[in-house]
Formats: structure tokens, C-alpha cells, sequence
């Protein structure tokens, strides 16, 4: 008998239907965690510093507590370091996320002994919803790979300290250990290639049945496995069924990826990130993550047209609106106090709260007044090449500033797996997508401030090439959609 797969049935419908129950209680269970925090956090030094004990409602807080970036977190995260306890938390951290950042460097994250469940039940509930909804359980009798950093920890100021993928690694059910590939040594090694090298030999003879990590380097996964093993994905794992990915949009990588697997496998997208899992999708059915409201964080939304003022508005769940593009700021059991976690969301449904992860803050187009996001310069490639019949592997898009007036344009620099007959007429309808997503971009070309967008063809390979020269190949590292300056554009000339 299978029994991972066989007590997965029941445990499964009992998870999905206690989500199902906590979706409809949403706004209550957001009011509940508001006050735990509060009342939590009153006599640790930042609640003393806020006054916590004053905080009666949500406009209190408002008040009170003003949003921050990790640069306005740092003095409290050195309080820590220097071995203080009740700084943001009760007690000390359990562990520290290390993440890299572009003002601050190097980030630490706090992850405390009442915040991990989220990181790691979050990520099981995915899977149970998933299995509920289907009935694919079989999946959890075979092997298991997680493309992950290294699990080895080092110590800051005596606290555990690694990627949010490593500090996760340690907490892998026991009934799954005998499930997960790669071993614990493979996890370890830090150079990429090494490592997927090794991670092929373990897996290419295995019963594999699910992948998680980011695309492109399950991409880059597949293609060596096709390379050693000579067939199709599907070939090699005959039972290979579901993907779980997080990190970048997957459409971009979607075609490719399934073409490399021989055929469409189910896929289950997940926002987790150093500061919280915040959603996931618990439906093959529906589009959208559901939001995570009960599970020791609060959230606030602050539209993304209003982050440059000097007090935005900043709104509760009940009070979002669907299709506004929102900047998400947590609260939460880590000991974050309405910290902007910088990634762009928009509600596609409040009953139940669900959305889509849009983009980056800090990634966006405006060197001309121009605000093009994320999510518009995906859809406006994605829809293009899928109409061409090509298949994009990575892409990023930044201004091209010249003088002149009209001479300046958006530059795009796309590898692509087949490229373009015609690449001006390709570009062409790209252009015509972006008009036709954000006016303001529409004006630009209209009134000839801009000449429409012109595409640079990337070499096959050059974008992993590129995150290899400056030490970023494999992990949670990926290339940024937008930049609003031309620092990466210059660094990938020498790719085209």
C-alpha cells in the first residue's frame, strides 16, 4: 500500500476545508492578529518606542507607526545582533533570512519561534489544496526535488543565519526526508553548475514526481537533464506531474518549459518571501492566490500612485479595491511593523480575497513619466510572441536616453528560444500591446517624446552567463523585468 499518498486523502480534505472556512472569516481573523500583535509586542522596545499600549484601532496605529523600508529597520535588527532580546519580538529570533538588497546590502530577516509555521504550513497547505482538489496524491509516494540554497547556516550575533530556502530546508517533515532530493550534501555546495551537475546525477535514474523552485532554473534543470539523458523530461520521469513555483511570473517561462518537460504538467504558484508566505494558489480552477489572513500577519495595501507622497493612504483589507495596483505592507509575528515588503499586488477577487503578484517596486519604467510596471511588459511579450508561435527565455527592459527629442525609447533586451523572421514587426506589435496596457506610455509615442520601442536579441544562454559573471547563477536569484536606469542594459551589451 502507498501511505504517504493514502493518509494524505483525508488529512488534505480536512486542511482544504478549514482554508475554504478561513477565507470567509478573512476580515475578522485580520482584526484578531491586529490586536494579538499589538498586545504581543507592547513591552518589547520597538511597542515602547510606538506606544503600543495606546493603540486602540487601526487609525492609532496609523498614527503611530509609520511604514518602513529594511534601511529604517536597521537599528533594531543591530540591537539583536548585539544579543538584546524583546527588540521587536518577545525573546530572541530563531533565525535570521539573509537576503540581499540594493540600498542596504546585505538584509537580515527576522523568523521567530510563533512566525516559522507560517513559512513552513503555508507551503504544505499548497500542496493539500492541491491534492483535495484533484485527488493527485500519488505523487507524494515518489521523489521530491527542491531546487533550494544551501541549508548550512552561519551564526550573527549567535542567531542561525541563510536563505529563507535553507532555514526551510531544515524543516522538512520527517515523512517526507525520505521523498526529497537532493541530499543534504548537494544542497550545500555553493557553486551553481557544480551543484546542478550533481543534482542531475542523483535524480536522472529517480521516480520523480514534483519539482519546486524558481523557473529559470528549473529550466535550466530540464535542459541538462535532456542533455545527459538524451530523452524528454516526461520520458525520463514517466510519473512527473506537478511544478511549485514562486519568485518571478511563471507565463514567460511557462511554453518553454513544458516543451522541454514533452508534455503540460499541473503547476502551483506560491508569494513566499524572507518576510512572510503570504499566498498561495489553492485552486487548478481559479486564477489568483489566496491571501494568507490567518496566519500571524497583518496587511496593509498603499496604492503604488501614491508611495511618492509624504503620508499615502495606507488601507486594511476590507477596504482594497480590485484592479488597484497596491504596494503590500506587513505587520507580523516576525516582529515587522508595517514594513513595505516592496512587491506590487492587485485583487482580482474579495470574496475570497484573492490576488496577483504584479511586480517590483523598485522595477518599473519612468524615466519619461511613463510608470510602465511589471505585469505591463510581460503581458505586452507574452502576448506577442504567443501570436508569433515564439518562446521567450528571459527578458528586462530599460530606457535608452538620448538628447535629442524624439530620439529616446525603451530598450528591450530578450533572448528568445526561436527568434523573430521579422524582429521590427515583432518589436512593432510588442509596442502596440504596451500602448494599448498604459496611456501614459501611449502619449509618449503619440506626442513623438518617444520612439517606439526597439528589441535587442540576447545570445542563447547570455542571460545565465551574465548572472554568472557577478556570482548570482542559481538560488533565488533572478533578472529584474524593468530597471529605470541602464546599469544592467550596459553590463548585457556585451551579450547581444
Amino acid at each position: 500500500m502507498k501511505f504517504k499518498s493514502f493518509f494524505a486523502k483525508p488529512f488534505a480534505s480536512y486542511i482544504f476545508k478549514s482554508i475554504r472556512k478561513g477565507a470567509v472569516t478573512a476580515l475578522s481573523n485580520q482584526d484578531s492578529i491586529f490586536r494579538d500583535l499589538i498586545k504581543t509586542a507592547s513591552a518589547t522596545v520597538f511597542g515602547k518606542d510606538h506606544g503600543f499600549e495606546s493603540i486602540k484601532t487601526y487609525e492609532d496605529y496609523k498614527k503611530q507607526v509609520p511604514v518602513r523600508d529594511y534601511e529604517q529597520f536597521k537599528q533594531y535588527i543591530q540591537l539583536i545582533k548585539e544579543g538584546k532580546h524583546n527588540v521587536l519580538w518577545k525573546g530572541l529570533p530563531i533565525y535570521f533570512a539573509k537576503t540581499s538588497g540594493t540600498v542596504s546590502g546585505v538584509k537580515y530577516i527576522p523568523i521567530t519561534k510563533d512566525s516559522i509555521s507560517n513559512h513552513i504550513n503555508t507551503a504544505r497547505n499548497a500542496l493539500l489544496c492541491y491534492m483535495a482538489e484533484t485527488g493527485n496524491t500519488d505523487f507524494a509516494d515518489r521523489k521530491l526535488i527542491f531546487l533550494s540554497g544551501s541549508p548550512e547556516l552561519e551564526r550573527i550575533g549567535g542567531i542561525p543565519t541563510g536563505r529563507l530556502s535553507g532555514i526551510v530546508n531544515h524543516h522538512v517533515p520527517n515523512y517526507l526526508r525520505t521523498n526529497q532530493l537532493p541530499c543534504y550534501e548537494t544542497n550545500c555546495i555553493d557553486d551553481w553548475e557544480t551543484k546542478l551537475d550533481k543534482i542531475v546525477d542523483e535524480t536522472i535514474r529517480q521516480d520523480m514526481s514534483l519539482i519546486s523552485g524558481i523557473p529559470p532554473w528549473m529550466q535550466m534543470y530540464f535542459d541538462r537533464l535532456v542533455e545527459v539523458g538524451g530523452k524528454p523530461v516526461k520520458d525520463l520521469f514517466p510519473n512527473f506531474s506537478v511544478i511549485v513555483h514562486g519568485g518571478v511570473n511563471f507565463e514567460p517561462y511557462k511554453a518553454k518549459l513544458f516543451e522541454t518537460i514533452g508534455k503540460n504538467v499541473d503547476a502551483i504558484e506560491t508569494f513566499p518571501a524572507s518576510e512572510g508566505f503570504f499566498a498561495f494558489q489553492d485552486s487548478q480552477k481559479e486564477e489568483g492566490l489566496l491571501l494568507n489572513t490567518d496566519s500571524g500577519i497583518f496587511f496593509e495595501f498603499i496604492q503604488v500612485a501614491e508611495l511618492g507622497l509624504e503620508n499615502p493612504q495606507r488601507l486594511n483589507l476590507r477596504e482594497v479595491q480590485l484592479g488597484q495596483q497596491y504596494a503590500m505592507v506587513v505587520s507580523s509575528n516576525a516582529g515587522l511593523w508595517s514594513y513595505n515588503i516592496g512587491d506590487t499586488v492587485k485583487f482580482i477577487s474579495t470574496n475570497p480575497y484573492k490576488l496577483l503578484v504584479t511586480g517590483r517596486i523598485k522595477h518599473f519604467i519612468s524615466a519619461f513619466g511613463e510608470h510602465v510596471i511589471g505585469e505591463e511588459v510581460e503581458y505586452s511579450l507574452m502576448k506577442a510572441a504567443q501570436e508569433e508561435g515564439l518562446q521567450i527565455r528571459e527578458f528586462t527592459v530599460a530606457p535608452m536616453i538620448q538628447q535629442a527629442e524624439g530620439k529616446s525609447y525603451h530598450e528591450w533586451f530578450v533572448e528568445f528560444e526561436n527568434n523573430p523572421e521579422d524582429m521590427r514587426h515583432f518589436a512593432g506589435k510588442v509596442d502596440a500591446n504596451l500602448r494599448g496596457k498604459n496611456i501614459y506610455y501611449n502619449d509618449l509615442i503619440c506626442g513623438h517624446i518617444l520612439q517606439p520601442l526597439k528589441i535587442r536579441s540576447v545570445r542563447h544562454n547570455g542571460f545565465i552567463d551574465y548572472m554568472k559573471s557577478i556570482g548570482k547563477l542559481g538560488g533565488q536569484n533572478k533578472i529584474p523585468r524593468l530597471s529605470n536606469d541602464r546599469v544592467l542594459a550596459d553590463q548585457l551589451e556585451k551579450y547581444v
